[in-house]
């Protein structure tokens, strides 16, 4: 019978007729027949053999076939042999022929040649002729298709349609043990596992049916007797009969667990390599201490680990250089950074689902740490001893059957604890989990964890020192700063400071509000030429003198004047330089700001370029400065300019208005005295004072930026802190390119009714009368609490100008935050405060008035000078010192 793929099966039972397929032995040996009648010639001529021989029926029926197709020489043997072969003999023999008559010997055949009788009882003979070059051609296909299963090194297999195999040879047998007579007939169950073996069958099956070939299929297998697991690459293709049909299918199976094994460590090898590649591109891009930890996570989850965490000792986070307990890994440490690519939850101590050697609570039970977190490890688990021995150690899971459900059911199973050293000093610990599913970790594992931290930690610990510096730098800075919101009478201040440097967020531009005696107030901007720390160093000494310098209620050219001198001798040398500074002063024109500025940037000046490291030092100590004095009782301000850009002023319903001050050279070139400028600020004007940061960058002139600062003043008609805003958005501060300060004050001045001012004649009867005035005044203001103190030292004062003065004599009282009383004389000597031994009848006046009031001085004017005192106000939770307890104090 013929199943379905039409292949002939042998039955069990007694043979039976069938009918067979195209294609079979005889296609490919080439079998012909013919018979030779008893007078020797040829009576039947098959239709193979005149395929065979090229000799069509008609011409071969009735020749002699010695004659026909026997070369000439050969005949007469021929002939002999033919005699004997009617004789009943039979014969076998190889017979050269040719396929025409006149044709050259171009065959050779194998003949049978068997003896036969007619119906007539006559001698006949049948003829079986056989190609010998297609017989030669299947004893080649044989012995290589022998040598393919007995000698090749590749596995070679034959399956039969029925999935079995028919064949397999040595090498095949080799690898799964057992001699190849094993395996005929077997089913891929029976020597691969059950999921292999349905995949082995699902690909025999397409080919057998489809006839596409399956190239590099791989099997996962374990060869009989042994408990490795191997992997081989499998080529499947159909085979055909001659005439096409299938008859089964063939397999090349090539053990490649080896290759496998090689493949897998390369490709370890190119991740390994794109993850430092990857390490060193993105880890230390930022400073910050929390971002490069997140980073150095980033990178190793999922692609190296599972999950993930950094902690760092919180002592070195602090600004310890060496906190307690570091060397032995007892310290403190907080986690700074998580990564999971299993949970969102944080990782459990120990790296496993539940609790494992090394956790990092203190009881060791498991217990997650948060981000955030402070926490210790105990002292003999590993991951302290990682710490104590600054040496990676891989931390296997603890078995467990329970599945944290923060973790989604996933397992660690292996954890490696890295130190983090940078500097010979370890910082802290990295420690990089794998969960169950996932490889362990191995000695390439470590190597490559090993060098992840190391180069975390370089710059963690770069980025510890820059927040320690940066912190030192913004308190460095802070302290150079007016705190807070300053406040002045007269004036709503707001003001800004974006500094050029973001690294340390600190510069050379300064800016000031002091408050003077009179509840005037001084407003400084300053400019020191450079940036960075030197540049905030050198402000920091420029703005000391310039608060120093104001105290002594000097005018502000004079100011000026003497800052300058300061500024010559800030950072070094002697009169070489001094000159030096002067001749380039004189060389650079008029000490335009920007020309200087710029020359101190690029180090050049006047077409040379300086390598003297006394004229670098002069550069940084250049400055430029605008100082201010504001009255608000007369409404007036002073402006000094020491090279700086001028100043801005915006009255209410105008344009802003560029104020003419006189530049001036900056701080430090020295050799040209300043002038002043006085200007009435009416109620509502709006003052700007700034520097050239905000006016000025590398994408437009100083003429622009002036004029768009300008036309951003002039829109300003808002709350001050609001207009501050409105113009610092309107401008270009983001360039980075230079410091940014902005001080900006709305003027309203001091209401008539809050100015008490009267001239008094130089006589005795004037201290009385003085003391009368203040106690109206007070009575006036509410302020009763005041008056015995005020008006003890109002005599006071009144009674020393009487005593060391001459002239007329001006009592002046001003209420504003506090109360101030000034008492004006025509003499220039300055009074002096003295102890007076308890024999003294006098001299304790000036004792008395600095017991009593929160402070006191003097100040020169144009015609002498002024004495005053100040008062805090009554806020009702304070009473004012008692005038009889302060005399009594004296003595």
């Amino acid at each position: 019978m013929r199943d379905g793929s039409g292949r002939m099966d042998v039955p069990d039972g007694p043979p039976v007729w069938q009918s067979s397929a195209p294609g079979s032995i005889y296609d490919y040996i080439r079998v012909a027949s013919f018979a030779l009648g008893p007078d020797g010639r040829i009576e039947q001529w098959s239709r193979r053999a005149a395929d065979m021989l090229g000799i069509p029926a008609k011409d071969a029926i009735g020749q002699d076939p010695v004659e026909a197709f026997v070369p000439r020489e050969l005949r007469e043997a021929g002939h002999r042999t033919v005699s004997e072969i009617l004789d009943g003999r039979e014969w076998t023999g190889l017979v050269p022929y040719r396929t025409g008559p006149d044709a050259p010997v171009d065959g050779l055949a194998e003949i049978y040649v068997m003896p036969s009788e007619t119906g007539t009882g006559e001698r006949a003979a049948v003829c079986l002729v056989v190609d010998v070059r297609a017989l030669r051609g299947i004893e080649t296909d044989l012995a290589a298709a022998q040598a393919v299963f007995g000698q090749s090194p590749i596995g070679f297999m034959l399956f039969g349609t029925d999935l079995r195999l028919r064949r397999v040879n040595e090498r095949f047998a080799t690898v799964f043990g057992g001699p190849p007579s094993r395996y005929n007939g077997a089913s891929p169950e029976e020597y691969l596992p059950r999921p292999e073996a349905d995949r082995l069958n699902a690909a025999l099956r397409r080919v057998l049916e489809t006839g596409e070939p399956v190239a590099e299929m791989q099997l996962v297998g374990t060869p009989h007797g042994t408990d490795e697991r191997r992997r081989w690459s499998v080529s499947l293709y159909r085979l055909h009969s001659a005439s096409g049909r299938p008859i089964g299918v063939a397999a090349l199976a090539q053990d490649v667990t080896g290759r496998r094994r090689a493949e897998r460590e390369a490709a370890n090898a190119r991740r390994n390599l794109a993850l430092l590649n990857e390490a060193g591109a993105r880890i230390g891009n930022s400073l910050d201490l929390e971002t490069t930890a997140r980073t150095l996570l980033d990178v190793a989850v999922p692609q190296f680990c599972d999950l993930a965490s950094v902690d760092l000792y919180q002592g070195l986070l602090a600004g310890d250089e060496a906190p307690p307990g570091m060397t032995d890994g007892s310290a403190e440490l907080r986690r700074v950074a998580f990564a999971s690519a299993v949970s969102d939850g944080p990782l459990p101590e120990g790296g496993s689902g539940g609790s494992a050697p090394g956790g990092d609570a203190a009881e060791d039970d498991g217990t997650p740490v948060a981000v955030g977190a402070v926490h210790r490890f105990p002292f003999n688990s590993p991951c302290a001893g990682a710490l104590r021995t600054a040496e990676a150690q891989i931390i296997p899971g603890r078995q467990t059957d329970d599945e944290r459900p923060e973790l989604g059911g996933a397992v660690v199973h292996s954890t490696l604890a890295v130190p983090m050293v940078a500097r010979d000093t370890v910082v802290g610990l990295v420690q990089f989990s794998r969960t169950k599913g996932s490889e362990s970790f191995g000695e390439r594992d470590t190597a490559l964890a090993v060098e992840l931290a190391a180069r975390a930690a370089v710059c963690i610990d770069n980025a510890r020192l820059y927040r320690r510096e940066h912190e030192r730098a913004l308190i460095l800075q802070r302290s150079l700063l007016p705190p807070g919101d300053p406040e002045a009478a007269g004036l709503d201040i707001a003001c800004r400071y974006l500094p050029g440097t973001t690294a340390t967020e600190v510069g050379g531009d300064w800016f000031d509000v002091i408050e003077l005696p009179g509840h005037r107030t001084a407003l400084v901007v300053g400019d020191v030429m450079g940036r960075g720390l030197r540049a905030a160093v050198a402000m920091g000494e420029l703005r000391t003198a310039v608060r120093t310098l104001a105290l002594l209620d000097l005018e502000p050219a004079e100011v000026l004047s003497a800052l300058d001198e300061i500024a010559r001798g800030l950072g070094a040398t002697g009169s070489e330089r001094r000159a030096g500074l002067r001749g380039r002063g004189a060389a650079g024109g008029a000490g335009q700001h920007a020309d200087i500025e710029a020359g101190a940037d690029a180090g050049t000046h006047t077409g040379s370029r300086r390598t003297d490291r006394a004229a670098d030092l002069s550069e940084v100590y250049l400055a430029t400065c605008v100082y201010a004095v504001y009255d608000p009782v007369t409404r007036r301000c002073t402006f000094a300019n020491a090279g700086h850009l001028p100043p801005v002023l915006v009255e209410e319903g105008e344009d802003a208005l560029l104020l003419d001050v006189p530049p001036g050279m900056p701080l430090g070139v020295g050799g040209e005295p300043f002038e002043e400028t006085e200007v009435e600020l009416p109620d509502g004007a709006l003052l700007a004072l700034y520097t050239d940061g905000l006016v000025e960058s590398r994408d437009h002139p100083l003429d622009e930026g002036l004029q768009a600062f300008r036309t951003a003043l002039s829109a300003a008609g808002r709350p001050l802190e609001d207009a501050c805003d409105h113009v610092l958005s309107a401008l270009d501060t983001r360039h980075g390119e230079d410091d940014i300060a902005l001080l900006m004050a709305r003027v309203h001045g001091l209401p008539k009714d809050a100015v008490g001012d009267w001239s008094l004649a130089p006589e005795a009867r004037s201290v009385a009368r003085a003391r009368e005035l203040a106690r109206d005044q007070l009575t006036d203001w509410g302020l009763e609490p005041l008056v015995d103190t005020t008006e003890l030292l109002v005599s006071e004062l009144v009674t020393n100008a009487l005593r060391h003065g001459h002239g007329d004599i001006r009592l002046r009282l001003l209420l504003d935050r506090t109360l101030v009383c000034e008492v004006w004389d025509a003499d220039l000597a300055q009074p002096r405060r003295r102890r007076a031994r308890d024999t003294d009848e006098g001299g304790r006046g000036l004792q008395l008035v600095g017991l009593l009031s929160r402070g006191w001085g003097s100040r020169r004017t144009p015609r002498g000078k002024t004495v005053w005192f100040e008062l805090d106000l009554p806020d009702g939770d304070t009473k004012p010192v008692d005038p009889a307890d302060a005399l009594l104090d004296l003595f």
